[in-house]
């Protein structure tokens, strides 16, 4: 079933996400419907949060740019439980465009690090315990982000903030237009 995606202004996505049990009520359906979502929207990476939960769950789907990052065909996972345990400050820092399913219409230059080590349970319940890098560890730290209750615009300049002001702000009245189902903010 294709979810609503909540969309800035929503308390949900500014709240510190909760891990789970491994028998967490409905958790397959669940993955299987963040997963169409995530298709449906046409996005990379979508976190709990953003479908109404506070759950530290998260699904990524890189082989739809398998023809730029060929390296990513296949690659179609959840990641729950997931927490970022440190960075490799010196492999350095890359900045990149970034939007984000829950602020449709908008994008910014976010600097992340290149390289993070992550703890997460796969969609079988295994452990990982990883250093990654490249365009994954890009997604992870965005889609870790919002079980953090942080978003890709507290991590752009005073600057950008200051010109993005408006359009967040009218974002959170459910002004925007997106080509997704979505569940904006309401007082």
């Amino acid at each position: 079933m294709i979810l609503p995606i909540y969309t800035y202004g929503q308390p949900v996505l500014r709240k510190v996400a909760q891990d789970i049990t491994v028998d967490y009520p409905g958790l397959k359906q669940l993955l299987v419907d963040m997963f169409e979502t995530l298709d449906a929207s046409s996005g990379v990476g979508l976190a709990a949060p953003q479908v109404g939960k506070s759950i530290r769950v998260v699904v990524i789907d890189l082989d739809v740019l398998k023809e730029e990052y060929p390296e990513y065909a296949g690659f179609h996972h959840a990641f729950i439980n997931g927490h970022i345990l440190e960075a490799d400050e010196k492999a350095g820092k890359v900045s990149m465009e970034e939007g984000c399913l829950s602020i449709p219409g908008l994008s910014e230059e976010v600097s992340r690090p290149k390289r993070i080590h992550a703890t997460w349970l796969d969609e079988d319940l295994q452990p990982h315990d990883e250093w990654v890098d490249g365009y994954q560890a890009r997604v992870m730290q965005h889609e870790f982000d919002h079980l953090e209750g942080v978003l890709y615009v507290d991590k752009i300049s005073a600057f950008r903030k200051q010109i993005d002001r408006n359009k967040l702000k009218a974002m959170a009245q459910g002004k925007f237009n997106a080509a997704y189902r979505t569940k904006p903010f309401h007082k």
